[in-house]
């Protein structure tokens, strides 16, 4: 069971929480309204984590205060704030923070990213992930109707693909010349956008093509 303290200048929020973390087998090691009331006492709550409930207030002030603080160098620090971006985890990462996380988090997520700080990793919330990647060059095939369906045959061929057949095996099994199941190949290929074989038959399956 990994142990946690809480700070939070709402006694509510440090009530809350307190009664969140319990409900899932963490215990609370001790919680207070200030940084400055946590130092008197680190040292003897030896925590695991420390989760700072920023919520209410800029955000920058709050990092400024941690990091002035010399709290994230001393132990794992997880906060909770409202407006986050991106830009701004990123900067909480580079000041050392393990996680800052929205204060919208379930009570799951927030239970999860504290069991894998305590772990020893950094966590992102999945909308500052899509937030901070980079857009795509090229738009991801979508799922659609193809534009042209594959015939009964080139089905056939497919799954016989998915299922590692050579060309010669397939060949074979189909009674049909190799340099027609290199034909059905090259026209699966087409239609489904694929590059190879491999990806041929991962879209088919994607797309309910091909049968496990």
């Amino acid at each position: 069971m990994i142990r946690v303290f809480i700070v939070a200048a709402s006694p509510l929020a440090r009530a809350g929480l307190e009664n969140l973390l319990a409900a899932r087998d963490v215990a609370v090691a001790a919680s207070r309204a200030t940084l400055e009331a946590l130092a008197e006492i680190l040292s003897d709550a030896a925590p695991d984590v420390v989760l700072v409930d920023t919520t209410g207030e800029p955000f920058e002030a709050a990092l400024e205060s941690i990091v002035a603080s010399g709290l994230a160098s001393d132990v794992s620090v997880v906060t909770l704030g409202d407006g986050l971006t991106a830009a701004a985890s990123a900067e909480a990462l580079r000041a050392g923070i393990r996680a800052a996380l929205p204060g919208d988090i379930s009570p799951d997520q927030l239970v999860a990213a504290l069991h894998a700080v305590a772990g020893g990793l950094l966590v992102l919330h999945p909308s500052q992930v899509s937030e901070g990647l980079p857009a795509s060059s090229a738009p991801a095939r979508a799922l659609d109707e193809l534009a042209e369906a594959l015939t009964r045959r080139e089905l056939e061929v497919l799954q016989m693909l998915a299922s590692g057949r050579s060309n010669k095996e397939i060949a074979a099994r189909l009674k049909i010349s190799d340099h027609t199941v290199k034909f059905h190949v090259a026209s699966i290929l087409g239609k489904l956008g694929a590059s190879t074989r491999t990806e041929a038959v991962s879209l088919g399956i994607r797309r309910g093509l091909v049968l496990l």
